[in-house]
């Protein structure tokens, strides 16, 4: 989703670049700014999108595809209670002393009214995601479900030849290539060797997958992330919206009063001067894949190998660059600069290995998670941005950042975890991989991945003695909304909880990781770039993870990426068209 490699005309270059024109440039053809075209079009504007990357859907692809929107209008037909008070009280706790009043109010009063357009202008379709919570639903302000939203599951064939232009799946998050939904689809999955009714909708999942393989050599039912990316395709494509892949923004254009007014744009056909009456809309994706920034503004060591980011290839940092080469102004003081997840490192085949972010696993029940040390740190079904800062303040100063989920052979054959699959697929791959640690008895899987043997049997010794109560007594997994969503609800009292007891036992190994970058470029209520002075940059725009999280630095539930750059995609495109926001 990055755009730009930003190193201008080489001095001494020859080519002359040809001069195009339109009302709007979009950076990115991620959700934000894919939303952005898409609106701006629908309101009389003419758009060029401009990707860096030879597919389109940035990390958006890659994605669970849900956005975090209050009060939107899905899931307030399936019957949640919701409001913009509490909305807006549950924003201000969690951004502290960065809360935006004036973006968020922007936010929670566009954001339900972008959902509604985009589902009665475009492909894009939702479904209601009642039960899943807020990350922190105890908080002020804080719901235990029902203000995050799904994109709703496609097949490919809606873009015929255009399938192929969509960012694919990351191996590692699929099986057999096949893309599994998050949701109740997920659990059929779990449960397909224990319930006749999951394993006939399994058989009947991978039969079709089979079909599509053999038919068209992929996948075709697309779901989370990649649904999105898809239904925003067609829709660029149904209104005539230009998508130029291969086409990096080198450097942004102005005139002599400062005004952004458009880009130099390296085409595969060549390198193009755009004219942008409108302005330009950076939605790069953020600067998850700049190991030098991220070394400069990351809490824990951040270079390759000790941190590893599971967003695009192409966020390279590009827009934020390209903002602040005309005077935008960067954020700061964020507690967190970017958006924390576990992730453990999958060998591949051609001698690579694939990062796997660990979202749900956590909160089964059966699964715990240690230091070297042998000792637990954190209550493992909080969100895996708490997890990883947890993560970080429990690991010595100058100690390597690193944790091990531990689990039995009962548990991993029924959930599995991380990217090794449940039963009745095979573990010997894993296993002889490195990837999955194995141990007949706790002594010899802590001698296996070097871990303190007497203390992570104390600590298994505990939550076995707990498991009677139901009751975490060190960390209180299970104790709320957030948790119980991902653990098992057929497990009780506690469905976070279950014995680690049956031989043999199990371990992966996970370092601090990231799903992509909160620190952007700060912007105000109409989604203009400000400079230092905090005045609007004459034409220049950001959505997505290059405009400054709307949240403040933390990570308040799932879709907090997408749903803010959706709404203020589809807010910096109403202001390009001239079009004033209602404030009822």
């Amino acid at each position: 989703m990055g755009n730009s490699d930003h190193q201008g005309v080489v001095p001494g270059q020859l080519e002359e670049p040809e001069v195009m024109t339109c009302d709007l440039l979009v950076a990115g053809s991620g959700a934000g700014g894919m939303t952005t075209a898409i609106v701006a079009r629908k309101n009389g504007l003419d758009v060029i999108v401009a990707e860096k990357e030879p597919v389109m859907g940035g990390t958006t692809a890659l994605s669970g595809g849900y956005l975090w929107v209050p009060n939107n209008t899905i899931n307030k037909a399936a019957g949640t209670k919701d409001s913009v008070d509490a909305a807006r009280t549950y924003l201000q706790y969690e951004a502290g002393n960065q809360f935006d009043a004036d973006r968020v109010e922007a936010f929670l009063r566009e954001g339900p009214r972008m959902v509604d357009f985009m589902q009665e202008n475009t492909e894009v379709r939702f479904d209601p995601a009642i039960a899943f919570s807020d990350y922190h639903p105890d908080a002020p302000g804080g719901l235990p479900g029902g203000r995050s939203i799904l994109t709703r599951p496609v097949r490919g064939s809606m873009l015929a030849e255009d399938l192929g232009k969509v960012r694919r799946a990351r191996p590692e998050l699929t099986l057999f290539g096949l893309t599994i939904g998050s949701g109740k689809e997920l659990w059929h999955f779990y449960r397909a060797t224990r319930k006749i009714s999951s394993a006939a909708y399994v058989a009947r999942r991978l039969f079709l997958h089979g079909l599509d393989l053999l038919t068209h050599g992929r996948g075709m039912l697309l779901s989370n992330g990649n649904a999105l990316s898809a239904r925003l395709l067609r829709t660029a494509r149904d209104l005539d919206i230009p998508v130029w892949l291969d086409s990096p923004v080198r450097s942004l254009t102005r005139n002599e009063e400062g005004a952004v007014t458009g880009a130099l744009v390296r085409t595969p056909q060549g390198l193009r001067r755009i004219v942008a009456r409108k302005g330009v809309v950076l939605a790069c994706g953020g600067f998850s894949q700049d190991v030098e920034r991220r070394k400069s503004l990351y809490p824990h060591a951040a270079a390759e190998g000790e941190h590893v980011s599971s967003a695009s290839p192409g966020n390279t940092g590009d827009g934020v660059r390209l903002g602040q080469s005309v005077g935008g102004n960067v954020v700061e003081g964020y507690p967190n600069h970017g958006a924390w997840a576990p992730t453990s490192l999958v060998p591949r085949k051609d001698g690579t290995k694939g990062p796997f972010p660990h979202f749900i696993d956590r909160g089964k029940p059966g699964v715990i998670a240690v230091l070297r040390n042998g000792r637990r740190f954190v209550n493992e079904a909080n969100s895996y941005h708490d997890f990883v800062q947890a993560m970080v303040r429990a690991t010595p100063r100058e100690s390597v950042v690193e944790a091990f989920l531990i689990v039995d052979h009962r548990t991993i054959r029924r959930y599995g975890l991380g990217y090794v699959k449940p039963a009745p697929l095979p573990l010997g791959p894993a296993i002889r991989s490195g990837y999955l640690i194995r141990g007949e008895t706790l002594a010899e899987l802590a001698r296996n991945a070097g871990i303190d043997a007497s203390q992570l049997d104390a600590v298994v010794a505990q939550w076995n003695a707990d498991l009677k109560s139901g009751v975490d007594s060190a960390f209180g997994k299970g104790s709320t909304a957030y948790n119980r969503f991902h653990g098992d609800p057929e497990v009780s009292p506690n469905p976070c909880m279950a014995p680690i007891a049956t031989a043999p036992f199990y371990a992966v190994r996970v370092i601090p990781g990231d799903i992509g970058t909160f620190t952007g470029l700060r912007a105000d209520a109409k989604a203009r770039v400000l400079d230092a002075t905090m005045r609007p940059v004459p034409g220049l725009y950001a959505a997505g993870n290059d405009m400054a999280s709307v949240a403040g630095g933390n990570y308040v539930g799932g879709g907090i990426t997408l749903g803010p750059a959706m709404t203020f995609g589809y807010i910096a495109a109403r202001h390009a068209a001239g079009i004033e926001e209602k404030t009822s």
